[in-house]
């Protein structure tokens, strides 16, 4: 599987680590989430949980206030809360 924007395919079978990871930066702040395999029960399936995550997370920034160019803390919390809910 190849990886395609703001996702990223991690194999790393001496780390016994292997899954997607969604990464986003908008208005100086970065989203950070992973999504192993072993959790969600193969590629397919994090790779679905992680463009669930993406598709939901992006409007959320785009139609986002900034003042002075950055994100609210509000925001801010609301992102990362929404990334942790994520199945």
């Amino acid at each position: 599987m190849k990886s395609k924007k703001n996702l990223t395919r991690f194999s790393y079978r001496t780390a016994a680590f292997e899954g997607w990871r969604l990464c986003i930066s908008r208005g100086g702040k970065t989203f950070m989430r992973y999504f192993p395999d072993k959790k969600f029960g193969g590629a397919r399936r994090s790779l679905a949980a992680a463009e669930r995550s993406l598709a939901r997370l992006k409007p959320l920034l785009e139609s986002a206030k900034r003042a002075g160019g950055k994100l609210s803390p509000t925001l801010v919390r609301k992102a990362e809360k929404l990334l942790e809910e994520a199945v």
